[in-house]
């Protein structure tokens, strides 16, 4: 499932996140990418450790973790740090699939990656190219969402980001484990989430609710990994 969420970040959120990337120093965004994956990665990262980076990372991570839609589409288990990264005239990302592990050796151990989530910090209106490619079953589709949107997509998907032609990309990514690892069974649950919450806004809660409380409420035993 690929899922577009409006307004992750609030016009408030994406000043702040914008004004302390001013004040973060930016390297080599190859430095995190995978020993295949850095033969197509050409942009530029805000160093991770880097108090600035550290705290705008924090605000990306609260409006996801905040954000109903996300959460139930998602089901977050764990997210890695925000990664901010800024993509000049000429630099692009090409296909690839991410890892499928990260952070080995680090204290927190290892995330398997479900899900991949790009927010978009950039007006689309001041840039051009530097779309986002997901390649599926059924072709190619290209985003460039408007700046504080999100989109969360299967990690185990080919994808890429087409080279900037005018203006600048900036985007912070992060990836999610998730409490549910299959994306069918993620996106069942989040079509009876969303028919559960409309029966209730229309009907109140009275049987047909409860029968789909029910079913969501079970297949989330079943299926959930803790």
């Amino acid at each position: 499932m690929i899922i577009c969420i409006s307004n992750v970040l609030d016009s408030a959120a994406l000043g702040k996140v914008r004004a302390l990337l001013d004040a973060a120093r930016f390297e080599d965004g190859r430095a995190t990418a995978g020993w295949h994956a850095r033969l197509v990665k050409e942009n530029r990262q805000a160093a991770r450790r880097d108090p600035a980076t550290r705290e705008a990372a924090a605000v990306v991570a609260d409006a996801l973790m905040a954000n109903e839609v996300f959460r139930s589409a998602v089901r977050p288990l764990r997210m890695r740090p925000p990664l901010l990264a800024r993509y000049g005239v000429g630099e692009a990302y090409g296909t690839h699939v991410d890892d499928a592990l990260m952070g080995l050796g680090e204290p927190e151990g290892p995330l398997r990656t479900d899900v991949a989530v790009t927010v978009f910090l950039a007006d689309p209106a001041t840039y051009e190219g530097g779309a986002l490619v997901i390649e599926d079953p059924a072709g190619e589709q290209e985003f460039r969402l408007r700046a504080g949107d999100a989109i969360a997509y299967p990690a185990t998907t080919l994808h890429r980001v087409e080279a900037v032609t005018a203006g600048e990309r900036l985007v912070a990514v992060t990836w999610v484990q998730s409490l549910v690892r299959d994306p069918a069974k993620r996106e069942i649950l989040f079509d009876l989430e969303t028919a559960k919450r409309r029966v209730f806004a229309e009907q109140g809660k009275g049987e047909t609710f409860d029968l789909l409380a029910k079913s969501h409420a079970n297949l989330l035993r079943q299926w959930v990994e803790t």
